[in-house]
């Protein structure tokens, strides 16, 4: 994998740590601005909300810009927006901030994505997508659980800093290291933004988006409520949960990887073995959820499954949107980030129920089989393979 991919990684990783970091700051920030942290958890809704909308939107506006300024750009005004959210009194500007961060983060992933897909052989997309994402991967075993730490003993505002550092080398790295010859993707010999949109209602590439937001609705969905079940049902302290976070981070890690290298040549085994035992891992999780070593065994196992079948769908995405060279990876970040935004509404809103804290993981099941009973008719497409598929 060139060098450039990796750089890209890197403000992914900086990225991925500033969605995920608020799990842990919402109480500082609430008492610091003067807030409810009900209230102060609209800041993660308004982040992914700004992650859907801007995806295509943002990338759309940016199509006619070289790859390289473009993610400059995007990677300068994410860097900005959380300096002046680190220097914020204000709940408000706080709030725009993140909007703006999001949009940033929309439009700089959806230009990377197309970005990493040219710089390798077209038989390693697959591959070059599971470098990319490891990024987000990473964030959740280091960048998270590091920014908790750092939030703790210096306030809320000092993780903020930290992300803005990140972006700094990632900074240096994009303007160095992207190749220019990636530059030259002016106007000239792209298709018109009308054809690339016309995509959008092929059933193929719809079929694999709603799979991708299905099953990345389902990680998130049981990812975002791990905490009860592992201080409530398995009865441990506060401090397994960032274990736990950072073990189910770690599976992610080897998933994306192992998956990434097989999305390419052969996606077939992943679905079909990855799917079902993603299916039975949820609920088995939320059954022996009270036996601690069972329940970081299954944590690890999940989110090894959980990114193997999450990237080699949105894989999927930018195969099959191979015809919208400028917008396929805004298709994929969509269709991750409206997962990452309903899988925690649907999933929170089983807590109420007898199931208690552990409703959102049979709600995780819930998801998965719903994208399994979807794909199953269409499994050739979904698999990539091109001979006797279902016609769609």
């Amino acid at each position: 994998m060139p060098l450039p991919l990796y750089l890209l990684a890197l403000a992914v990783f900086a990225m991925g740590t500033s969605e995920f970091m608020l799990a842990g700051l919402l109480p500082d920030i609430a008492l610091d601005l003067g807030v409810t942290v009900g209230t102060a958890g609209s800041l993660t809704s308004a982040y992914a909300i700004g992650m859907i909308v801007g995806a295509p939107l943002v990338a759309a506006s940016a199509r006619n810009l070289p790859r390289r300024p473009a993610l400059l750009s995007f990677l300068l005004v994410f860097a900005a927006a959380h300096a002046v959210g680190a220097a914020s009194t204000s709940f408000a500007l706080l709030f725009c901030t993140r909007v703006v961060a999001a949009l940033a983060n929309a439009g700089f992933l959806a230009v990377a994505m197309t970005a990493a897909a040219a710089l390798v052989p077209p038989d390693r997309k697959g591959r070059a997508l599971a470098v990319l994402l490891s990024g987000t991967t990473l964030a959740t075993i280091v960048g998270v659980p590091g920014g908790a730490v750092l939030g703790t003993e210096l306030g809320w505002q000092a993780t903020f800093w930290a992300v803005t550092a990140l972006c700094l080398p990632a900074a240096v790295g994009i303007v160095e290291g992207v190749p220019a010859e990636h530059d030259a993707c002016g106007a000239a010999g792209k298709p018109a933004l009308r054809t690339e949109l016309s995509r959008l209602t092929r059933p193929r590439l719809i079929l694999v988006m709603l799979l991708g937001a299905l099953v990345n609705a389902a990680t998130f969905g049981g990812l975002t409520f791990l905490a009860p079940v592992v201080t409530g049902t398995a009865g441990l302290g506060e401090l397994w949960v960032p274990v736990a976070l950072v073990l189910f981070g770690a599976g992610s890690f080897v998933g994306v990887t192992v998956a990434g290298r097989m999305s390419d040549r052969n996606p077939g085994p992943v679905v079909t073995v990855a799917g079902p035992l993603l299916l039975i891992g949820w609920p088995a999780l939320a059954v022996l959820a009270h036996r601690p070593v069972a329940l970081f065994t299954l944590v690890f196992v999940q989110g090894a499954l959980s990114f193997a079948l999450g990237s080699t769908l949105i894989a999927r995405v930018l195969h099959e949107a191979a015809g919208a060279p400028t917008m396929a990876g805004a298709y994929a970040t969509a269709a991750l980030n409206v997962g990452a935004a309903v899988g925690p509404v649907a999933a929170g809103a089983t807590l109420g129920t007898g199931a208690g804290p552990l409703g959102p993981l049979y709600a995780s099941g819930l998801l998965v089989a719903t994208a399994l009973l979807i794909a199953f008719p269409f499994l050739r497409v979904v698999t990539g393979a091109r001979s006797g598929e279902a016609r769609l």
